[in-house]
């Protein structure tokens, strides 16, 4: 059984998800611990994930730094204040 932290398996989870295959890991965080298990699941499990048509919310979307613009102008407003 490997014990590891949950700093650790964060940092290097391949290596423990590796380990999962032949032995136990637990993560310990705070005062919990957590169980990794391997279940090897064949591919058809998880389908493709369909590709939405676009409507009136994609119509109606604005980009990142128009937002950001936006976003900025209001922000503006109050600290002015």
């Amino acid at each position: 059984m490997t014990l590891v932290s949950s700093k650790e398996f964060a940092t290097k989870p391949a290596k423990y998800f590796s380990l999962a295959q032949n032995e136990q890991v637990v993560i310990k965080r705070g005062k919990g611990m957590y169980h990794l298990t391997y279940t090897p699941l064949p591919v058809e499990t998880y389908p493709e994930q369909p590709i939405l048509e676009p409507d009136e919310n994609l119509r109606r979307a604005i980009s990142a730094e128009e937002f950001q613009k936006r976003c900025q102008k209001v922000i503006d407003k109050i600290f002015d204040k």
